[in-house]
């Protein structure tokens, strides 16, 4: 799956028109937390976020992500696309929230990018 496939599935707009769109995708992630980000995603995922800093274009450019999907309809601040757009990152916004992108990605193929975290506690 590429990431104009996923702009179709999460009835996107794209934020970022001068990125292509082309690169494959090979998973999906959602999350808040940057820290979970770095700790857990794979390379060339999706991310499915709320969060709306420069820190998620920070964390995909460190994590190798292919796209960034603000949910609920989000918009970053200009600073925050531009930002995007010199590092080839697309960014596309959805209506949606997560638990329903994560649903509409997973059913049309797309597994998690999340890799498993040794849990510290036995709790």
């Amino acid at each position: 799956m590429n990431v104009n496939e996923i702009v179709k599935i999460v009835n996107g707009t794209v934020l970022t028109p001068q990125v292509a769109l082309d690169r494959e995708v090979k998973g999906g992630c959602g999350a808040d937390l940057m820290s979970d980000v770095l700790s857990s995603i794979k390379p060339e995922a999706v991310l499915l976020t709320g969060l709306c800093n420069i820190q998620v274009v920070r964390t995909a450019q460190m994590a190798d992500v292919c796209a960034i999907v603000f949910v609920r309809g989000k918009l970053p601040q200009p600073e925050i696309v531009e930002l995007a757009s010199q590092e080839g990152i697309p960014l596309i916004t959805s209506p949606f929230g997560t638990f329903e992108l994560c649903g509409r990605l997973y059913g049309a193929g797309l597994r998690s990018s999340e890799a498993m975290i040794p849990s510290s506690n036995n709790a």
